[in-house]
């Protein structure tokens, strides 16, 4: 079983990070080396039998390098806070071509569970102005349509919310204020993000029949 090393003291991790931004490769190579551990932990919430650990590491570990050459050491926040999000945003990527590519998803497939315990799936978080999408969308198990529009239409941030408030992408399902403190946003920021996302979601999936044929009325 892999072991990773605990991490630095913050002394020792602020004067690490500054040796990195000066250039030094032994340096951040340090910073990576000491914060695998925060990668194996993150990967975990990623991890199925279908999926290579090892490989969820390296996409993982892509993101800590990243995480490790942009950091702004003067913010004040530890490299951990930052590095996290890198690290979830590199394998939210992953997972995004992932499904884009895959062919066995459809708007039914299960993501989650809402606070009463019953399963959800895809068509039940598509809503605008609370009216029922299905007036406008043929139930089908078209992929192309559903995440070209997912990933097509929305913003980096957008898709990030999305994909933490509903499970997308193999991630929890989470509260507002829960995703707000892995953003390091405000709990209403996060609202109005995904209140745009997902009339955004629901304008594009009914372009996108309306493009293939589809004689239902366009939401209004």
């Amino acid at each position: 079983m892999q072991t990773f090393k605990q991490p630095l003291p913050k002394e020792s991790e602020q004067y690490y990070l500054k040796r990195s931004r000066e250039g030094d490769m032994n340096a951040r190579n340090t910073l990576v080396e000491y914060n695998m551990r925060l990668v194996a932990h993150i990967v975990k919430k990623y991890n199925s039998p279908d999926r290579n650990t090892d490989d969820l590491i390296s996409i993982g570990t892509i993101g800590l390098i990243k995480a490790i050459d942009t950091y702004d050491i003067n913010k004040g926040n530890r490299l951990v806070t930052y590095a996290s999000r890198c690290i979830e945003n590199e394998l939210l990527m992953m997972l995004r071509q992932e499904r884009k590519c895959s062919k066995d998803i459809s708007l039914y497939e299960p993501i989650g569970t809402d606070k009463e315990g019953n399963e959800i799936n895809l068509l039940d978080i598509i809503e605008y102005q609370g009216k029922d999408i299905t007036e406008h969308v043929i139930l089908n198990d078209d992929i192309r349509l559903l995440y070209t529009a997912i990933t097509g239409c929305l913003e980096k941030r957008e898709l990030t919310v999305l994909s933490l408030r509903y499970g997308l992408f193999g991630n929890d399902v989470l509260s507002q204020r829960e995703v707000a403190s892995i953003l390091n946003i405000s709990r209403s920021y996060v609202s109005r993000i995904e209140k745009k996302a997902l009339s955004k979601l629901s304008t594009e999936l009914n372009r996108a029949h309306t493009d293939n044929g589809s004689d239902r009325k366009s939401l209004t």
